[in-house]
């Protein structure tokens, strides 16, 4: 049992032998029953040892000079700490029913008349001695409760915050790995095409017209390859404080406009309205890295703007700032996406199509850039579907300027026929010119819409059909050929740039008979496309058997 302090009781009585009397027959009870007692001879000395104590009960004369007993009762329920301590007043005559009524209005909880009988004595004060234990019993266990609550509340508190640190930690490498998936797709679209095209420069007969044009597609795709590359090193310098500038006074309005003749260059602007407004404006900044941030949030603003869309760029002297804004009526940013819009790999919700393609780290390595520079960045939209603007703020500088450019390619098409559905321009011409050099009849779609209605209409033999299709994917294109009566016995290869088990179960799921990952060499593709024909001609010949029943 926990060591509870005792009760005690107040025994207050002017008269020497009514007081020695009273405690007598308490103290004969006090060990067994486990309290204390204290004596005092008027209601003065009463209130002291009141504000001293606390008490389970006072008995307490009546008739006491001075100070009386209603009196000092009235006193001691005045004070909040002692305002429920119980009073058993002691009286030497039967009090009629107004005495009693004074009594309990001055907080009287009973009588006791003289000649005390001690049966009776002990009796009422051991039911407050009783209460006064149950009622510290109960404060302790109440004190101890609200200690475990604070300690709850600490722990929850704590272990909500490892959950928090938890999950962001889970989202970060939730967003490694979406990242790692996608920078491995990246890489595998260009290394498919520079394969093929490296294949088809070894090839026997190939000539200088399609060997040239080899060569220009491993160039592209190799620059593609070390801008990729290139975009990795330099987050990683800037995020780990490497970057050096090589500053200079720039017209930032002189390097804008020099990007943007890049675009205009490359054939990226010819599907847009453009409003161009570039008031000159110096900043002392890297020509290099500057024209990374104007490059990548422009390439942004067309990569999420469909063609048909307005993008506006315009450059503008606030106070002591150039401000380079960048204005779309692209795809927008939904609220969620907006806050986190510059941290690492993050690029919106991914979708099989990768139609915009990127690895998610340009806006993350414009923000830090421009942060290098003494400057910063903000994004604005008012959600999906409402476009976006990105406002770059540098410090105002004095004079001096900056440059940049860039190149382009095509097709042609006879062993069992092929469909080559795929939306990468190099890599569907390299791998479309190859498997005509082998003597494959090939006919091509850049969509999986136009691949449906060209295998309904051409009927190939063997269709390979790239996963990571604009408009709708490859697995949907697998889908309807294999409902199609027409199209069923078409032999599907998968052509993707994600080859885990999942990916694998996807594409057979789908109705695709082969799943080959990017870059696929000359040989896989040949060797694909043989184990395809007698199934393929098996098919062709159920299917015709089956009509002509």
């Amino acid at each position: 049992m926990p060591n509870i302090e005792k009760p005690k009781i107040l025994v207050v009585n002017d008269d020497a032998a009514s007081l020695l009397a009273l405690t007598s027959l308490l103290d004969q009870w006090a060990e067994e029953s486990n309290y204390e007692v204290l004596a005092v001879r008027s209601g003065h000395d009463a209130l002291r040892q009141v504000l001293l104590h606390d008490f389970a009960v006072i008995l307490l004369d009546v008739n006491m000079p001075g100070m009386d007993g209603f009196e000092t009762a009235e006193a001691i329920h005045q004070r909040a700490r002692s305002a429920d301590i119980p009073i058993i007043f002691v009286t030497a005559f039967l009090a009629d029913e107004i005495d009693r009524l004074k009594a309990y209005q001055r907080g009287a909880a009973d009588f006791l008349f003289t000649p005390v009988i001690p049966q009776i004595l002990r009796a009422k004060v051991q039911v407050f001695v009783t209460l006064a234990t149950r009622n510290e019993e109960l404060r302790r266990q109440a004190q101890k409760l609200s200690q475990r609550t604070t300690e709850l509340t600490a722990t929850n508190k704590r272990l909500t915050r490892e959950m928090e640190e938890r999950q962001a930690a889970e989202r970060k490498s939730h967003a490694k790995d979406e990242f790692l998936a996608m920078l491995g797709h990246e890489l595998r679209n260009p290394l498919s095409a520079i394969s093929s095209a490296a294949s088809l420069i070894g090839m026997a007969g190939a000539g200088p017209d399609t060997v040239g044009r080899a060569k220009t597609i491993i160039q592209r795709q190799s620059q593609h390859l070390s801008r990729i590359v290139d975009d990795l090193l330099d987050l990683s310098r800037a995020m780990s404080g490497k970057i050096l500038l090589a500053r200079q006074p720039i017209d930032v309005a002189v390097l804008v406009g020099s990007c943007l003749e890049t675009f205009r260059a490359t054939g990226r602007t010819g599907n847009y309205l453009l409003n161009v407004d570039l008031a000159p404006g110096w900043v002392d900044g890297d020509p290099t890295r500057l024209e990374q941030i104007a490059s990548n949030l422009i390439d942004n603003a067309l990569k999420y703007t469909p063609p048909g869309g307005t993008i506006s760029i315009s450059i503008a002297e606030v106070g002591d700032e150039m401000v380079l804004t960048v204005r779309d009526s692209g795809v927008g940013i939904s609220p969620d996406l907006l806050p986190h819009v510059f941290d690492v790999f993050v690029q919106g919700a991914i979708t099989i199509d990768r139609a915009q393609g990127g690895l998610g780290i340009g806006l993350a390595l414009v923000r830090r850039l421009a942060e290098l520079h003494g400057g910063s960045v903000s994004a604005r939209s008012s959600g999906a579907s409402a476009g976006s603007t990105f406002e770059i703020r540098l410090p105002r500088a004095a004079p001096v300027a900056a440059v940049a450019t860039i190149p382009e390619a095509d097709i042609h098409g006879g062993k069992p026929s092929v469909l080559l559905i795929e939306d990468n321009d190099d890599g569907r011409e390299m791998m479309s010119t190859m498997l005509d050099a082998y003597g494959y009849a090939v006919s091509h779609a850049a969509d999986g819409m136009q691949g449906v209605e060209m295998a309904s209409s051409t009927v190939p033999d063997v269709a390979v059909v790239d996963i990571g299709l604009p408009g709708i994917d490859g697995y949907e294109v697998a889908r309807r050929l294999r409902r199609d009566p027409a199209t069923r016995h078409i032999k599907l290869i998968a052509l993707t740039g994600y080859g885990l088990a999942e990916d694998q179960r996807r594409v057979l799921d789908a109705g695709f008979d082969l799943h080959l990952v990017k870059p696929v060499g000359i040989d896989q593709l040949l060797s694909a496309l043989g184990s395809c024909v007698p199934m393929a001609l098996a098919r062709w010949v159920g299917a015709a058997s089956r009509a002509a029943s």
